[in-house]
């Protein structure tokens, strides 16, 4: 279906790697449409993400899970707790409100936000008399790499994964509805081609939202291998800290730096450590002989030190996770108590990364044996390898954006 001309694009994004992505395509339609509005729809937290890229309306919903309700049944508790239903609904209707006024929907998540997309752009029986709005979705979380190796019993036992371990039926049906279908890798696309979906690949959409390093860290670099600590966005941080600073004083032959995302206030007790801050942007933890500096808006920075100095991520994170890997720094993860990371995530992304993700227990002789065993050799060699080719290269976006263009343009002719 070819995209019509219309006033505004409607952007359904769920989640905070979602909505990065998000508003990353949204500065790149605007970049080539200036004249079309871009209106965001974020059906998880705050929709920070879209500030100067896109008005963002409808409910806003900030769920403790951090948008993970099926990780765990306490996860679920608390969802519902926080209003999840009620909110929600009132999202399906602000959807269904948006698409009077709009030409055109882009869905950046999952099955879910799909499905509102789908309310949003009458691809439904009775949605309106209205004609159908063209559809684009942009899936960054399913992928076929997820159910590699999986067994029936397997998939049973990750029943609360199953629509993110493989497409399910109705995302298949709601994808062939849809103008085109963009993957995060070309296995996925190919799996969805045969299913009749006009699927596609361009890149990948991780990579697209890894900015270019935010400063210089020399002055604080000692010359060894960096161990960049990746705690994450969410809960997972307040437990998983502690374990990786213990992993960080095991490993005394490298220098650990940790992308530390919220304010430091948040940083969760430290026994044993002492905590300096240094300025606005850094805290110095330190502990014996061991100095550890934590670091606010440097995610990218501390993630391409760990590249150019052969050395390695330590991480509780999704889409963090992924982007080191990208960048060919092998990753080193351990199960939390969540809301993200537990056991059946990590696992998935184990999936996901092949060789470029070992798991360990969450003890720091163990997380320091993986680590020593990927410093380098054959291990670290395959680690790279199979990260930077599951994950794939930039580019994703600007494409999508590009190819969003032609079909607007050549409506208007």
């Amino acid at each position: 279906m070819p995209l019509s001309v219309a006033p505004a694009t409607l952007l359904v994004s769920n989640g905070h790697a979602e909505d990065l992505i998000s508003a990353a395509l949204a500065r790149e339609l605007r970049r080539r449409l200036p004249e079309v509005p871009v209106l965001a729809l974020p059906l998880v937290g705050g929709g920070g993400a879209y500030a100067g890229a896109a008005a963002v309306g409808g409910p806003l919903l900030t769920l403790p899970s951090g948008g993970f309700p099926f990780g765990s049944l306490d996860n679920l508790r608390a969802d519902l707790r926080a209003g999840l239903v009620q909110t929600s609904l009132r999202q399906w209707l602000a959807a269904h409100a948006s698409g009077h006024e709009v030409g055109r929907v882009v869905v950046v998540g999952d099955t879910y936000a799909l499905a509102v997309g789908t309310l949003a752009a009458r691809q439904v029986r009775g949605a309106a008399a209205r004609p159908r709005l063209p559809l684009v979705h942009v899936q960054p979380l399913v992928s076929v790499l997820y159910g590699e190796g999986m067994t029936p019993l397997t998939h049973l036992r990750e029943l609360n994964a199953l629509g993110a371990n493989v497409f399910m039926p109705w995302e298949l049906a709601l994808g062939r509805r849809a103008w085109r279908v963009y993957t995060r890798d070309a296995a996925s696309a190919r799996h969805l081609a045969r299913r009749g979906v006009n699927a596609a690949y361009r890149g990948s959409f991780a990579m697209d939202v890894l900015p270019a390093p935010e400063g210089d860290l020399s002055p604080l670099r000692t010359g060894a291998p960096v161990l960049a600590l990746l705690p994450g966005q969410r809960g997972d941080a307040q437990t998983s800290l502690p374990v990786m600073l213990g992993g960080a004083r095991a490993l005394p032959q490298m220098q650990a730096l940790v992308a530390w995302p919220r304010s430091f206030a948040e940083v969760p007790e430290l026994p044993g450590w002492t905590l300096e801050a240094q300025g606005d942007g850094a805290v110095l933890a330190s502990r014996d002989e061991t100095r550890v500096w934590l670091l606010r808006g440097r995610f990218s920075a501390i993630l391409h030190a760990a590249a150019s100095s052969g050395g390695v991520a330590l991480g509780t994170a999704g889409t963090a996770n992924e982007q080191a890997a990208g960048l060919g720094v092998p990753v080193v993860g351990f199960p939390t108590a969540g809301p993200q990371y537990v056991p059946g995530f990590a696992a998935r992304q184990g999936r996901l990364l092949g060789a470029a993700l070992t798991l360990t227990r969450p003890e720091a002789p163990d997380i320091a044996q993986a680590v020593r065993g990927l410093l380098g050799g054959r291990r670290r060699e395959a680690a790279v390898r199979d990260g930077q080719r599951r994950i794939g290269q930039a580019g994703a976006l600007a494409q999508i954006a590009r190819e969003m263009q032609d079909e607007f343009q050549a409506n208007e002719q």
